[in-house]
This record gives C-alpha cells, sequence and structure tokens, in this order.
C-alpha cells in the first residue's frame, strides 16, 4: 500500500497566531511547523519549510487556509540554518519584499550551499576516520548530487541575537540563544503570554539531533541551552515539529534525562574494550544491522556524546588513521 501523500495545512492556535503544517519527505519526520503571528496589516513568519518540487505551492496552501498570502509576511524569521526551517527563504522574500532575520552562526549550512557535494566529502572523511567500513562508505557515495533543500543563499538583514525584539499584535519576542541541535539555534519567548516558540530545541517528542563538527561540545550546549529555556517559566510551546503543548517544564526535564541517559549509553559501550565509534553504532541503537540512514544519524550522535565525555576526561581517543575510544 503507498504512503499517503503529506498536504500542508494550516491550524489557528491562538487569535493572531497560526500554524502552517509544511509536508517533508524524510522518513519518521512527515512534517515542519512554519508559524504566522499577526503583526498590523501582515505577519511575522517564523521559519519556511523545506525547499523542493512543489514546496512553496504548499506553502501557498497553508497560507490560504489561514485566511492569509504569502505576500502578508511583513518579516521573515529563522530559528535556526537548517533546510527545513530556511530552504524557502529566497521565495518567501522574493514574494513579500521583507527581510529576513536570522543568528549569524549560520555557516554550518549556507558555507555548502554553493558546493554541496563538500559536505557530503566532509561526512565521507568524519565516517572513514570513525571506521565506517567500505560497505556503508559506498552508500554514502549514492546520495552525491540529492537535491540540498534549500533554493539558494539569503543573506540575514540582522543578526538574531540577544537584545533584539520582535514586534507582533501578541506583544514582542525576546531573542535566546539555544545552541546544541545546530549553532544558529535561538528560541522566541513571548513572556507576557507565556508563549515559546522553540524550534527544534524542544518538541513535543524528544527527539535529538546535532551538528557535529562545528563546536566543540554540541551535547553540552544543548544541555545549558534546556536550563536557558527552563528558566523562562513558559506555558505553551510552539515546536518546529508536532503540534503545540503545555508542561513545557516536564517535557525539559524529559529531554534532559533523554541527552544524559544516551551520553551515559556511549560510556558503557565502551566499558572495557577500545571501540570506534562505528563499532559503538549499533549496541547504541539497538540495531545490529542499522539501515544507511540510522547508521548516518546514530553516527553524528555518538561522536557528539564521545567528545562530551573527552572533554570532561572521562573517555580518550587514540588517534590514528581509524580512531578507537577508550574510558
Amino acid at each position: 500500500m503507498s504512503k499517503k501523500r503529506e498536504i500542508a495545512r494550516a491550524d489557528r492556535v491562538l487569535p493572531g497566531l497560526w500554524r502552517l503544517r509544511l509536508p517533508l519527505p524524510w522518513p519518521g519526520v512527515p512534517h515542519v511547523n512554519a508559524w504566522a503571528v499577526a503583526s498590523g496589516s501582515g505577519v511575522v513568519l517564523v521559519d519556511t519549510g523545506l525547499a523542493g518540487p512543489g514546496a512553496f505551492a504548499q506553502l501557498e496552501l497553508a497560507f490560504k487556509e489561514a485566511g492569509l498570502r504569502v505576500e502578508h509576511v511583513r518579516l521573515l524569521v529563522c530559528t535556526h540554518a537548517h533546510s527545513d526551517h530556511y530552504g524557502l527563504a529566497g521565495s518567501i522574500l522574493d514574494a513579500a519584499g521583507c527581510e529576513l532575520w536570522m543568528h549569524p552562526a549560520h555557516g554550518h549550512l549556507t558555507a555548502h550551499l554553493d558546493e554541496p557535494d563538500r559536505l557530503l566529502d566532509r561526512r565521507i572523511e568524519v565516517a572513514r576516520q570513525s571506521g565506517v567500513t567500505d560497505r556503508y562508505l559506498a552508500l554514502y557515495e549514492t546520495r552525491r548530487g540529492e537535491p540540498f533543500g534549500v533554493e539558494r543563499f539569503v543573506a540575514p538583514s540582522r543578526d538574531l541575537v540577544p537584545g533584539v525584539e520582535i514586534e507582533t499584535d501578541l506583544g514582542r519576542w525576546q531573542v535566546y540563544e539555544t545552541p546544541g541541535h545546530a549553532p544558529s539555534h535561538v528560541c522566541l519567548h513571548q513572556p507576557d503570554r507565556g508563549l515559546l516558540l522553540s524550534g527544534d530545541h524542544l518538541l513535543g517528542r524528544v527527539s535529538l539531533y546535532y551538528d557535529f563538527g562545528y563546536t566543540p561540545d554540541p551535547a553540552g550546549e544543548f544541555l545549558e541551552s534546556l536550563d536557558v529555556v527552563d528558566r523562562l517559566g513558559a506555558q505553551l510551546c510552539l515546536a518546529g515539529h508536532a503540534r503545540p503543548f503545555r508542561e513545557v517544564e516536564r517535557k525539559i526535564e524529559a529531554t534532559r534525562g533523554t541527552v544524559l541517559d544516551r551520553i551515559e549509553r556511549v560510556r558503557v559501550c565502551l566499558d572495557g574494550v577500545p571501540k570506534t565509534p562505528f563499532q559503538i553504532v549499533p549496541e547504541f541503537l539497538g540495531e545490529p544491522d542499522p539501515t544507511p540512514m540510522m547508521l548516518n544519524w546514530g553516527l553524528n550522535e555518538v561522536l557528539v556524546y564521545l567528545n562530551h565525555l573527552r572533554l570532561r576526561d572521562h573517555a580518550h581517543l587514540h588517534e590514528g588513521d581509524v580512531g578507537t575510544w577508550t574510558l
């Protein structure tokens, strides 16, 4: 039976606030949220959706369901520079003539847009140094030339950093740096209404991803960012995927616990036997023969946790053509 095709839609969460649910082609991640917030004669749009065939038409459909048009966008804000949150920025700016605000540490994505194969080459080299076998390395090569999910590079008109405020009909939103998931990640907080636009930092279903290799300790940054968000006391979280949710404090605690549990899982995998990151992945995931997608996801996460442990002198890398790790 063929998979049901996802179609964009819009939901009004509060008067003056709409969730634009945009389809994604990724297994296990069927959609991403953009958020339209009323602002004078138009809206502030937070995040964009992934670029690709028919993607802008899906965005237009979601706007139409909300009784809006893309031309109503007065300001585009991106919570972070990942393709599903930044990919359609070019077309939105073309249609609306608005500005883009985004954190300046966006090079983890934008530096590769002119030569996307360089990013794949980097991933292949990281995989090779992590002990990934030739069989899996060959599967990496099959992804060469795949669409990047971003139409073109659009430079932000303003850096989205603490101290910047975003004016809307629901009040002013304040910017908080929350790196970990991505170096460019920010969350937006509306204190009067207790609203948190969390991007991918805090999700309804705990799901972890980090950009490995751009900062020394993404896992540590993620944990510190959870502390930042916890102090805000938000009452309703508007996340980058899935539905809005309350009990934000409980979700923060569950996410923190998951990160700490997965760090400990990597440490246990190293107990007694030197291993490469590739050898740790199946045990870490609980899958003896992971799919290429799960291998790539798991390897990225394992490397982040190994470096987190290394920085605290709880694990040690033994350099060589293929690095092995010990406690």
